[in-house]
């Protein structure tokens, strides 16, 4: 049964939300009557009693900036010069989030969902292609609520990953979910773009393992399961975010982990012979044992033999649902070639884990799970593939002379094979599965005081082009919540070519998967009024 929310829980959202707020002063101090006709409309239409003017902030407002700028990964999409909103909402209750659809409609305004910020492309808090527009910030909406005896939990949008495997922990040593590697993104985006982690060879996508949610509609009706339909329910998971509706909650399955996993991270340059151990780890890694994620992550390091001079270290980071012992035998038997020791593993408790795949340094508490900060705020530019056939050693050099001659360049493969193989590609909307080696990320950094980053952006595009031979073809696949929009935006009145592999809902979904999103949206949101640069368009759009 869907939890109820306690008079106790709802003041202390409110706290929360009042001491997220502290430095607020008051939007009235300069009239704005945007504001004022949302702030009075949510009011009548919410059905909790809650100072509404207490979370809403308009530029005006001396906490607008920090606000906006709170969770974004991207700091591309909070310059100057990038639109801003016309105020930004962040509710404190269901109810809230009806009231925001309701007005918004009724008084005309575009707006954007957030939950996370770890949004490539800063749809969720941007619009570059439409102005004026507004922000639903969930971040207030973060309640975890585990039943180990349902082996499952029920929780808010505005929750982070971390927070959720933390919760999972104080119920259960042997319970956990298949959810991202960064603890501090947003559990409402990420399932809605299938969402993976190190345990995606065992038990799937986070959005494999969802049994029911709670969304905002259209008409501002929250609808369960149950109430919106399979087709509904379909799109949702893995149908990318901002097209349907609001998510308020999901409920998700529990996994099973055991008491003991290990963990290793081992790396070698290019002087050290990376280039045939990366060639091999793409022959074997998707045939390995399901228990087994060793993920490959590629960064600029000084030269072991000259420290003038740049080169490639390439990492491998894995974990092992299971003892030391156990892991050794399987590469040992399956993957010789990386020379792993028993010094180089370290046995923990799963949720432990969680803390050392994302690079935290030995001994954090693991109740940092619940202030998880973003790691990764930067300027960057990032594309992805997929790969159906390892990529041979000469085109691999080419890649690396490109990669060097970037100034802040990386890339990760995630490894496929195991149960991603044997689940249909059209289970969800989300359908990169069998015949998929690994998923590569590229991405390009810079900082603030760079004179001219479109140089990065245009190396990206470039080596992007350079790796065409080498992966996913008609399609060329991509990985919606790693959104591009090099890949193309809806344009309105643009009449489609169904027969096309380049459009970016091919691309992401594939062709059957895309029809079908379609028409959902046309039957849910046929005006389209949930929309962004690469929200799923209605057919009349």
């Amino acid at each position: 049964m869907f939890p109820k929310i306690s008079s106790v829980a709802v003041r202390q959202l409110l706290l929360y939300s009042l001491l997220l707020l502290q430095s607020y002063s008051s939007w009235a101090t300069s009239p704005n009557s945007t504001a004022e006709n949302f702030i009075e409309c949510v009011s009548i239409n919410s059905e909790l009693s809650v100072p509404v003017v207490t979370t809403l902030f308009t530029p005006n407002t001396c906490s607008f900036t920090s606000v906006l700028g709170f969770t974004p990964t991207n700091l591309r999409f909070l310059e100057p010069s990038v639109p801003k909103p016309q105020f930004i909402f962040t509710p404190v209750h269901d109810s809230h989030v009806q009231a925001a659809v309701i007005c918004s409609k009724k008084l005309g305004f575009h707006l954007r969902v957030r939950s996370g910020g770890h949004d490539y492309e800063g749809v969720s808090y941007v619009s570059e292609i439409e102005t004026p527009f507004i922000v639903i910030d969930l971040i207030n909406l973060r309640l975890v609520d585990v039943d180990i005896e349902d082996n499952s939990a029920w929780v808010q949008a505005g929750a982070t990953l971390g927070e959720l495997y933390y919760r999972i922990s104080q119920k259960s040593k042997l319970h956990g979910f298949p959810a991202g590697i960064c603890p501090s993104v947003g559990i409402g985006g990420h399932i809605t773009g299938g969402g993976y982690g190190a345990m995606l060879r065992k038990y799937g996508l986070a959005a494999d393992n969802v049994v029911d949610a709670r969304i905002v509609d259209v008409n501002g009706q929250i609808l369960d399961r149950e109430m919106m339909g399979e087709d509904l329910f379909w799109a949702i998971r893995g149908g990318g975010g901002g097209s349907f509706g609001i998510i308020l909650w999901w409920k998700i399955k529990l996994v099973p982990v055991p008491e003991t996993v290990t963990f290793f991270r081992v790396g070698k340059t290019l002087e050290q012979g990376a280039t045939k151990l990366v060639y091999r780890w793409q022959q074997v890694m998707d045939k390995l044992d399901e228990d087994l994620f060793i993920n490959v992550l590629f960064q600029i390091a000084n030269s072991s033999t000259n420290t003038n001079q740049r080169t490639l270290r390439i990492s491998y980071n894995a974990l092992f649902l299971g003892d030391a012992n156990r892991l050794l035998k399987v590469l040992g038997n399956g993957f010789p070639e990386l020379g792993l020791e028993r010094k180089d593993c370290m046995e923990m408790s799963w949720v432990e884990s969680v803390l050392y795949v994302d690079g935290y340094p030995k001994g954090t508490p693991v109740q940092s799970l619940l202030q998880a900060k973003n790691r990764f705020r930067t300027y960057f530019k990032a594309k992805s593939d997929f790969v159906t056939t390892p990529i041979p050693e000469k085109a691999l050099e080419g890649l690396w002379s490109r990669m060097l001659k970037e100034e802040g360049p990386a890339m990760v493969w995630t490894p496929f094979g195991g149960k991603m193989s044997k689940i249909l590609d059209s289970k969800i909307p989300y359908p990169h599965r069998k015949g998929i080696l690994f998923m590569s990320q590229y991405l390009t950094t810079w900082t603030d005081g760079d004179k001219d980053p479109q140089r990065h952006i245009d190396w990206i595009r470039e080596l992007y082009e350079y790796m065409t031979p080498y992966v996913s073809n008609s399609p060329r696949q991509a990985y919606v919540n790693y959104r591009d929009l090099d890949l193309g935006i809806n344009k309105k009145n643009m009449k489609f070519n169904w027969a096309s592999t380049d459009h970016w809902g091919i691309k992401y979904y594939n062709r059957d998967n895309f029809k079908r999103l379609v028409r959902v949206k046309s039957k849910v949101d046929p005006h389209n009024f949930f929309r962004h640069e690469q929200s799923i368009p209605p057919l009349n759009y």
